[in-house]
């Protein structure tokens, strides 16, 4: 996935012009960061149910947390976008991560103070932070390396992501849930300054370390060169982009209220399901969603990725649905299997919808993760009905998120068998047309006239679609 320099064809653009060394090392420093923000969110879904019992709070009020926290995606991330485009992704990574770890810092005086408000401030500036580091990180790592494979690079850098979320619950299971600690913050304390602590050695680690910057200028004339799009169209005219922004929207908000309320699903099942025992199965959950990451890694190399994320899409929807209406251990069965479809649409969604935006692709980029901020709406909705009927009938909420990915994912694929045919297999648009173009010599001969088709516009199109 990366490239060297002496086997790049003549029309590839400087910005690819990494050593193997240097692009693996550059992939892996800012993978590092998706393992701090899945950290933070794994902690987040079950400090709800530990706030509702040390603070006596409700299912709905609990949500605060959540509402502070993607609030601050949909309030922080535009204007990360534009502030991106100003100084860079380095600097943008060391702003994000000192806003990361002041907020954790803030959570041990909430803590000492058991004020709720508190906590719920504290969770916006952490936020504020990671949302930052978002439009960074998944712009850096799309953008580093062939479209071709952006989907599969950003599905493995954030499968590191899922690993994280999932030791957040583990660790409220043993430190949250158990003895004194289950009416108490004493240990929500600790553990948040260790938090802050990670931030710091992740800042000064990027400090000293080389981060090559990918220009917008450069990706402009990738796709200039290539015809794949109109560079100088306004972006409110990249439909792609802004269909995906509510489309992540909506996921996100369904992702976030499926995991903040498993453990009172869990427990509400009524099969014997205990609090600490529900965080424990909500970090298999977790688990299960990770090795979905990494286990379809190898077929996002292969398979369009539009395609994919219809089928996980519609799959989603369905087992949401099941979830809604199943009680017992048929429910949490249906739960394990959503969590494993759940895996792959986050970086399909975000890979399809910034793919070719040139100069447009930081706006792009924060629009989508500003989409993040769908986890402020939807968790208060899924409260609210929760409080009224149960946690399992709750969970329609989420399912009509699932729907509106799936009309997006499924447009995407209609658009393009229109456009071009049916895709089945994972295509790199800008070499096969830059190929077609600058090397007229490797297109097939017309059978009928023993001459090469000549360049024109519709031509060019049809000997495109023959390669493929």
């Amino acid at each position: 996935m990366g490239d060297d320099p002496s086997s790049l064809p003549p029309w590839r653009p400087k910005v690819s012009l990494l050593t193997r060394g240097r692009w693996a090392f550059s992939y892996f420093l800012v993978t590092t960061l998706f393992f701090t923000w899945g950290f933070a969110y794994g902690l987040l879904d079950v400090l709800n149910a530990h706030f509702q019992a040390v603070f006596g709070i409700t299912k709905l009020q609990s949500t605060m947390l959540q509402v502070a926290y993607f609030g601050a995606y949909f309030t922080v991330a535009p204007f990360a976008g534009i502030l991106m485009k100003r100084i860079g992704y380095k600097k943008g990574i060391h702003l994000g991560l000192t806003l990361y770890s002041l907020g954790a810092i803030f959570f041990w005086p909430s803590a000492k103070f058991k004020a709720y408000g508190g906590f719920v401030a504290s969770t916006f500036v952490s936020a504020s932070g990671l949302c930052t580091l978002e439009v960074a990180a998944n712009s850096y790592i799309a953008v580093l390396g062939s479209p071709k494979y952006a989907a599969s690079r950003l599905n493995f850098s954030q499968g590191f992501q899922g690993v994280a979320s999932f030791s957040g619950p583990l660790i409220a299971a043993r430190w949250f849930f158990l003895g004194k600690n289950a009416t108490t913050l004493d240990t929500v304390q600790w553990v948040y300054l260790a938090v802050a602590g990670l931030g710091v050695a992740l800042n000064i680690m990027f400090f000293f370390c080389y981060l090559p910057e990918i220009t917008e200028d450069a990706l402009t004339k990738e796709i200039e060169d290539a015809g794949l799009a109109d560079v100088n169209a306004s972006f409110w005219r990249q439909y792609r982009c802004i269909f995906g922004f509510v489309a992540q929207t909506c996921y996100v908000g369904a992702q976030v209220t499926v995991a903040s309320f498993v453990v009172n699903f869990l427990v509400d099942q009524g099969i014997g399901i205990s609090p600490s025992r529900a965080s424990t199965l909500f970090s298999y959950c977790q688990m299960t969603f990770t090795a979905g990451r990494f286990l379809t890694i190898f077929v996002l190399n292969f398979v369009d990725p539009a395609l994919i994320l219809t089928v996980y899409a519609t799959m989603c929807s369905a087992m949401c649905l099941c979830v809604s209406q199943l009680h017992g251990k048929a429910g949490v069965v249906v739960l394990f299997v959503l969590f494993f479809f759940e895996s792959v649409c986050y970086p399909c969604i975000f890979t399809l919808a910034t793919k070719n935006l040139g100069r447009h692709t930081k706006t792009g980029s924060s629009a989508i993760v500003m989409g993040i901020g769908g986890g402020a709406w939807f968790p208060p909705a899924q409260g609210a009905l929760a409080d009224n009927t149960t946690t399992r009938h709750s969970y329609l909420v989420p399912f009509a998120g699932y729907l509106v990915m799936l009309l997006y994912a499924a447009g995407l694929v209609i658009d393009q068998t229109v456009k071009g045919g049916f895709r089945f297999r994972n295509v790199d648009e800008i070499a096969e047309r830059r190929a077609a173009t600058a090397y007229p010599e490797a297109l097939p001969y017309d059978v009928n006239t023993n001459e090469k088709e000549r360049s024109s516009e519709k031509g060019s199109e049809e000997l495109v679609e023959r390669v493929r």
